[in-house]
């Protein structure tokens, strides 16, 4: 089957329908309301959050190597310049005098624009003149160690500085050192700059990675499974025409070919199931027709017999009419006798041309009790011949009105009355009752506990075993002689009950009878 004749291109007629969207800021808004969109945005987001949280870690991680690279500088720095200092306050304070190596330094801090240089004693409180401007801790740390400490020191209103102290040994009862400080400003400022130009960079790489993404998301991603969502409601919907095509080459492309060829084979699938289904239909009314007609043929003698007596009848008043020895009141009374035994076999006749006659099967809301009572009134010759009692129980004044096809359930009915009246080799006492019960239905049924029509067929017979009950609904199952049965009466009967929306459930005990119960949805009275 080739679903791409006379077919619009799928991606002719998106081309058209974002157009139209360009021009209709609503219809946009629908389109990127719809579960595929929401998808695609789900996953620009995604990747755009990953993309800025990569740019965010690296600009962390650029930042923190900078400053420590810029700390580190400093660090150098302070290093050379103590070194140097060194040097010269040994040699000024062991030459001249310890004021003049103090008032040399003092000229030297005036002087140095970027660091500052200042001479501290390492025992002196940090409110003196030449106290070092830390903790008491650090104040320890820079005592028991050899070489420069540096230290940060954090400022209320300020970058804060980096503290440098270098122990210089002098020769004096007091333990000095160089204390060198410099202003965080310049780290701070280069921070900032760097953590500006990277923010930059996240925003734009932001706006970059969303239109690229946005567009490749949407053209690739958002349109093609937008396309599948809409193929797939349709064919949920049971539309299996009309192929989606996607551009190239990629694992959607594939999955819309997929997804086509699927459409195409459930197609002709669901084209083969409608023709076998359509088979199956017929065979099993040529199956239900030809049960109908066995069950005639067993009916036949029954009415020959229960025809015989109304056409003596016929006979009698015929011949002594045309005797001509009748008054003229007896003949009315003959030929009324004549039309009343007519009529009779006229009904009888018409009944049995009724059950056999093929029917389009048509469910109409009937009283169950005027379906029984017409066909046992069909029976009751065939039930007069074999000898047996064939009688009707049933509540009166309950309604049994169902939905039901009454030519089918006639049809049940005969099968199950005709099996009861075979129960025994003549002298059978068949009983057939309607009530309404209130039952839970067999799981297999999947069917709801509640109130249902019970129409029940009662025997005296020798019963069923259990090992033969296991297989009464089963086609072609009979435990009858050869040419007395086909073994498709019971197997029709379930069948028709059961597309009824009922079942049927069979109780028996050997040489007590049987019982067989046929229950149906009740129908609400109109």
């Amino acid at each position: 089957m080739n679903h791409k004749a006379k077919r619009p291109d799928v991606l002719s007629l998106n081309v058209s329908r974002y157009t139209r969207t360009l021009a209709d800021g609503r219809t946009l808004g629908k389109e990127f309301g719809s579960p595929c969109m929401r998808l695609t945005i789900k996953l620009i987001s995604v990747l755009t959050l990953l993309a800025v949280g990569l740019v965010a870690l690296h600009g962390y991680l650029t930042v923190q190597r900078e400053v420590d690279l810029f700390e580190a500088e400093m660090r150098a720095d302070h290093h050379r310049l103590a070194t140097a200092m060194e040097v010269l306050v040994v040699q000024i304070w062991r030459l001249t005098s310890q004021s003049e190596a103090l008032e040399r330094i003092k000229r030297l801090e005036a002087g140095e624009q970027r660091v500052r240089i200042r001479w501290v004693w390492l025992d002196a409180e940090t409110t003196e003149r030449f106290g070092p401007r830390v903790t008491a801790d650090q104040l320890q740390i820079v005592r028991t160690t050899r070489g420069e400490v540096s230290f940060h020191k954090s400022a209320i209103n300020g970058p804060g500085e980096l503290l440098t102290y270098y122990r210089i040994d002098i020769g004096a009862e007091r333990t000095g050192a160089l204390e060198l400080s410099e202003s965080l400003r310049r780290r701070d400022d280069y921070t900032r700059s760097t953590m500006m130009r990277t923010l930059w960079l996240m925003l734009g790489l932001i706006i970059v990675s969303a239109l690229i993404i946005g567009l490749v998301g949407v053209r690739m991603i958002g349109r093609p499974l937008q396309a599948l969502a809409q193929k797939a409601r349709r064919v949920g919907l049971g539309d299996l025409n009309g192929p989606i095509h996607l551009r190239g080459r990629d694992e959607l492309s594939e999955l819309a070919d997929a997804f086509n060829e699927m459409c195409e084979r459930l197609d002709e699938a669901h084209h083969a199931t409608q023709q076998e289904a359509a088979e199956r239909i017929a065979t099993l009314e040529q199956l239900r027709h030809a049960d109908r007609l066995r069950t005639v043929g067993r009916l036949a003698s029954g009415v020959a017999h229960e025809l015989g007596t109304p056409l003596n009848v016929v006979s009698g008043r015929a011949d002594m009419i045309a005797g001509g020895r009748l008054s003229k009141e007896e003949v009315l009374d003959g030929a009324q006798a004549i039309k009343s035994e007519a009529d009779r076999m006229t009904g009888i006749i018409r009944h049995l041309l009724d059950f056999a006659r093929r029917s389009t099967p048509n469910r109409t809301t009937i009283d169950l009790r005027t379906v029984t009572e017409q066909t046992l009134s069909l029976l009751a010759p065939l039930a007069h011949k074999r000898g047996a009692t064939l009688t009707f129980v049933g509540d009166s004044t309950t309604s049994f009105v169902a939905l039901v096809d009454s030519g089918q359930i006639q049809q049940v009915l005969s099968n199950l009355v005709v099996n009861g009246l075979q129960s025994r080799e003549e002298g059978a006492t068949v009983t057939v009752g309607l009530r309404v019960e209130h039952v839970t239905p067999p799981e297999e049924t999947e069917l709801d506990e509640g109130d249902y029509h019970c129409l029940f067929v009662q025997d005296d017979g020798t019963g069923i075993s259990s090992d033969v009950r296991e297989h009464l609904f089963e086609p072609f199952f009979t435990t009858k002689g050869v040419g007395e049965g086909s073994g498709l009466g019971l197997s029709i009967a379930y069948g028709i009950v059961t597309e009824h929306g009922g079942w049927i459930d069979v109780t028996s005990e050997v040489d007590h009878g049987s019982c067989f119960s046929v229950y149906l949805p009740r129908e609400s009275e109109t």
